[in-house]
């Protein structure tokens, strides 16, 4: 019996296609922590679309096979690896990334890239906090250069990261607009910072922001799905305007010239690439949870069991409404 103390249930991936390849075995060794890093016991961990994509194999990065997915886990300090002086056992905490992955019992994580849990939040909202508000905040004040005063489009704005956007920008005085696609996704919106909000489903939805604007456009606009948007999102913004590119699923085309007549601009956004900026991030959103402004979303919820049709939703589902975690 002592033996099996050291096992746990884990999603492994073993070759990259469908949802169909997320393998889940309960004979994997627990990971143990090395020095600068720490092992947690996962009570959460967030579904995030670029999971999807590295499963299917499409995307730029690609891990070494077989390896098990997930960043942003929430739980408590197991055990700590060498050096380690910032947590021990029994913290709450979570993550922005991990060694091991988290879609699994445990996960080891380096130490830098756990940060302490508050009491105000409970797991699933912990698991929920990191990839969504940390690239919120990178899209609009390290890359986007977010003023208060200024207005930003929230384009596809009730999924994880456009909750996260929207509380941000409001909480920093910027004039909040959204879309999202169904009225459910559109009330959770409006009630998470945004001003106004229009339906991206209504053919004329383009329009409506028009007027609403005064045909001047938006500051800056944060973009989920560029590969639909890119080229109407041109037409939004106003004079030295910026589009930031948060999610894509393939190639679009547009027309150069929409970027010379106001002097605007579209630049990528990768949290991958944010290695000093993390700890400005990470400042911002602790003093947010504690603030109360900070108060993720949590949206579908599924049980390790379930992790395919989590996948296949995250990609294929009718309407984001906050952040998707798995449940361990």
């Amino acid at each position: 019996m002592a033996a099996t103390r050291n096992l746990m249930r884990a999603v492994r991936v073993f070759e990259f296609g469908g949802p169909e390849v997320l393998k889940i075995q309960s004979d994997v060794v627990i990971p143990v922590p090395k020095e600068n890093q720490v092992l947690i016991k996962v009570h959460a961990c967030g579904v995030n679309p670029v999971e999807a994509y590295i499963r299917s194999g499409t995307y730029a990065r690609k891990p070494t096979l077989p390896y098990t997915p997930g960043s942003d886990v929430a739980g408590v300090i197991e055990g700590v690896g060498e050096h380690v002086t910032a947590f021990k056992k029994g913290d709450r905490v979570f993550t922005i990334g991990t060694i091991s992955g988290g879609y699994a019992d445990y996960a080891v994580a380096a130490a830098n890239k756990v940060f302490p849990l508050s009491d105000k939040l409970d797991f699933k909202q912990g698991a929920a906090v990191a990839i969504p508000y940390f690239t919120a905040y990178r899209a609009l004040f390290q890359k986007g250069h977010a003023k208060a005063g200024e207005s930003v489009l929230v384009h596809g704005a009730s999924g994880g990261v456009g909750i996260a956007t929207c509380q941000i920008a409001r909480a920093c005085g910027l004039k909040v607009l959204g879309t999202a696609g169904t009225e459910e996704g559109m009330n959770i919106v409006l009630r998470n910072g945004a001003h106004q909000v229009f339906n991206h489903r209504e053919a004329n939805y383009i329009d409506k922001i028009k007027e609403y604007t005064k045909m001047e456009g938006v500051d800056i606009i944060i973009e989920m799905l560029s590969n639909i948007n890119l080229a109407a999102d041109l037409q939004l913004l106003s004079c030295g305007g910026r589009v930031m590119v948060v999610g894509c699923r393939g190639p679009i085309e547009i027309n150069p010239r929409d970027t010379m007549t106001k002097e605007s601009s579209i630049i990528g956004v990768s949290l991958f690439l944010a290695t000093e900026e993390m700890h400005e991030c990470a400042a911002a959103l602790l003093d947010g949870i504690e603030a109360g402004w900070l108060n993720p979303i949590v949206g579908p919820e599924y049980p390790l069991e379930q992790v395919a049709k989590a996948h296949e939703d995250i990609i294929h589902g009718s309407g984001a409404r906050g952040k998707m975690v798995l449940l361990l």
